[in-house]
């Protein structure tokens, strides 16, 4: 392979140097060697140097223009491979193509150019990104980052076979993470002391992330994520990496057939955004990402109507959020303060938005590092159903090593998957081989549905949970608030009664070979239930002192082969402890 990619530089180069043979001197074609392409679509694979088409690569010049210039003439002759040499290239809005590679050679950054600040109508060298889509009528049923594409360094929609590649970078310098009105400059109107009565006030100033300044979204020529693909197919990202990636270093609506390996992302929101995706493999990625989610699959409304995101495996990733920004990319691996105000959120989460559901779908080989744990979420009355969780681990995690919440927030017109009245579902769900060290024992994993709509068939098997533990006696009878309708994070229910798992609302619950390991010793309970029909507890253990179950409403439940309680069958408990 050495000596084939050695063959096609040389001739590149001799094919610019004497300005180019055949179809142009933009078009290089490879050496016999290369595989040939369907003939529909090209006889021979061509490749493009955006150099040719007056791209600088100079970190001062904006290239845009003659990006989209080569991506537009690989598209012209059927397709091709865009090249980025190394470089910095400033940049705006990107558009691709289909049937077209962006290929990203070492040593290559792809820079985002500085968005216009609040009050100002265009950013670096008078230029902008691109507007972004019209308001359509289901705008409210998502934030505005999930509504729109186009405000972003590099987007497509409707296309499809294409692909981004190679090992060079996306730093998204100059990209809104999102900042709302009231957060920075001036005040928007109906935001200010002008603001009229029954006006809901601005959200809370967001401190910086670092020395960037902090653009507003919502303004016009503002750039708002990295990447930002609609209605895609046959899509392949590998190899590269994101820098402060936006609102989103990938936002990938409706895109099926997706690919992403070896992505390396550390940034300042969430990391990527697979929203109403299918067939879709997540691969070998690395994602630090302190104030969002690090991968994060959903299935939100912003199509304009009910989308599943299914037929999905993420594995062989590492999701952090204790790390400062940059220092993941740049291996030194600086960790936060322990004081810092800084989420550490960084997880592999399914949801929020959650309109379409999500099937059929593998979590698999993981480790979480620093951050909040693993997250499944119904909250907008869809399938959350058929999802294998296996060999995960996980290290000072904050909270809630494993959360599943089937709540009702139903954010999703009306008659659409039948809100006003269906909830959803969060079923047939196992989870195996995970280890969880050194958790924060506020709160632990927590499996709740709501009042009168149950998480079902739920197996747990071969965990080993090792939290702080502590004198938490005050939490042993706190009730956590239900919060049917509220945001879904396990911080909502505030401090917990158990140690290990809290769970409400559930039916057909197992558990064999779990231990709950406290560090130090702590008075609440490893195992509280509430509310749950036909519970297994096979080989479980747990400190007994003073008991290991708490029980409330339950029924039909087993206990077996224990260390963490006598074996005992219980038609009913209520009250009671074991």
């Amino acid at each position: 392979m050495a000596c084939h990619m050695e063959s096609f530089n040389s001739a590149r180069r001799e094919l610019l140097k004497f300005g180019g043979i055949g179809l142009a001197a933009s078009a290089v074609t490879l050496p016999a060697f290369a595989a040939a392409k369907p003939s529909a679509i090209s006889a021979t694979p061509l490749f493009f140097d955006v150099h040719t088409y007056g791209a600088t690569g100079d970190g001062k010049t904006v290239d845009t223009p003659a990006i989209n210039k080569a991506i537009e003439a690989a598209a012209a002759v059927g397709g091709g491979t865009v090249i980025f040499p190394a470089g910095t290239y400033v940049c705006f809005s990107i558009r691709l193509k289909s049937h077209v590679d962006l290929y990203l050679s070492q040593g290559c950054t792809i820079l985002a150019a500085e968005s216009p600040l609040p009050g100002q109508t265009t950013g670096y060298m008078g230029g902008s990104y691109d507007a972004a889509e019209p308001k359509t009528s289901y705008d409210a049923y998502q934030d505005y980052g999930h509504n729109h594409w186009h405000n972003s360094l590099i987007w497509g929609e409707d296309i499809h076979d294409i692909s981004i590649t190679g090992p060079g970078l996306i730093y998204g310098k100059g990209l809104s993470f999102g900042a709302g009105p009231g957060r920075v400059g001036p005040p928007r109107a109906g935001f200010g002391p002008e603001r009229q009565p029954g006006t809901p006030p601005p959200p809370p100033v967001r401190p910086p992330r670092g020395n960037y300044p902090m653009y507003q979204a919502e303004q016009s020529g503002v750039g708002n994520k990295a990447i930002a693909l609609k209605n895609c197919r046959n899509v392949n990202f590998r190899d590269f990496s994101i820098l402060k990636g936006g609102h989103f270093g990938l936002l990938l609506t409706g895109v099926d057939n997706l690919t992403i390996d070896n992505l390396k992302i550390d940034t300042d929101r969430d990391g990527m955004d697979i929203d109403c995706c299918k067939n879709v493999h997540v691969s070998n990625c690395t994602v630090n990402s302190p104030w969002d989610d690090g991968i994060c699959p959903k299935s939100s409304f912003a199509l304009g109507y009910n989308r599943a995101t299914e037929n999905v495996t993420i594995t062989n990733c590492y999701v952090t959020g204790c790390y400062e920004l940059g220092t993941v990319l740049d291996g030194t691996y600086k960790k936060f303060a322990p004081d810092a105000k800084v989420y550490r959120t960084g997880r592999i989460k399914c949801g929020t938005e959650s309109n379409g559901g999500f099937k059929n779908i593998t979590i698999s080989n993981c480790v979480f590092d620093g951050c909040q744990g693993l997250a499944l979420e119904s909250e907008d009355g869809a399938l959350c159903e058929d999802i294998t969780i296996s060999n995960i681990t996980q290290r000072d995690v904050i909270e809630a090593p494993i959360f599943f919440r089937l709540g009702a927030r139903l954010r999703g017109p009306k008659g659409t998957g039948d809100q006003s009245t269906n909830v959803g579902t969060l079923q047939r769900i196992l989870v195996n081989n995970f280890v969880s060290y050194n958790t924060n024992s506020r709160v632990c994993s927590i499996l709740s549905g709501i009042p009168g709509y149950e998480i079902k068939d739920i197996k747990l098997s071969n965990i080993y949970i090792q939290h702080q533990g502590g004198d938490y006696a005050d939490l042993v009878k706190v009730v956590p608030p239900e919060n049917v309708d509220k945001y879904p994070d396990p911080g909502m229910f505030g401090p917990m009664p158990a140690g290990g798992f809290f769970f409400r609302h559930v039916r057909n619950l197992e558990l064999s070979h779990v231990e709950v390991a406290p560090m130090n010793a702590d008075p609440r309970p490893s195992f509280y239930l509430q509310d749950v029909t036909r519970a297994d507890f096979i080989a479980v253990t747990a400190p007994t002192a003073p008991y290991a179950f708490a029980l409330n409403k339950v029924t039909d439940m087993r206990v077996a082969l224990c260390r963490a309680a006598k074996d005992t069958q219980l038609a009913t408990a209520d009250h009671q402890t074991l």
